[in-house]
């Protein structure tokens, strides 16, 4: 057997050896397809689950503010004057409906000739 410079010793080359080569390349050219769609369901699943994490965090987000609203209300109504309000009731409980009734009569005597 000659040697080549630099490489080594000539081997013969042995059917089965070529056969196990091509073999082989044919698999990874047959897995392609299938590893692509792993990578593509990987994908697809991690937007997934971003896409619901995402959706968890609006939602507590969105409830603290509707607690915050609701507090801010009810202080709002605990810090109003109590007087003034019992004042202006007490005011508008005095107009009696007789009064309302003579004003609403008289209105309309007026427009009969």
């Amino acid at each position: 057997m000659a040697d080549l410079p630099g490489i080594g010793p000539v081997i013969p080359e042995d059917g089965m050896v070529m056969d196990a080569v091509t073999q082989s390349n044919v698999m990874v050219l047959g897995d392609a397809p299938a590893i692509a769609m792993g990578n593509l369901y990987t994908s697809f699943a991690h937007s997934t689950g971003i896409l619901f994490q995402n959706s968890a965090a609006t939602a507590s987000q969105s409830s603290t503010l509707a607690q915050a609203t609701t507090n801010m209300g009810v202080m709002q109504i605990y810090s109003a004057n109590t007087m003034a309000g019992a004042s202006a009731t007490e005011k508008v409980a005095q107009v009696g409906a007789t009064d309302q009734l003579s004003t609403l009569l008289t209105t309309l005597r007026s427009f009969n000739p």
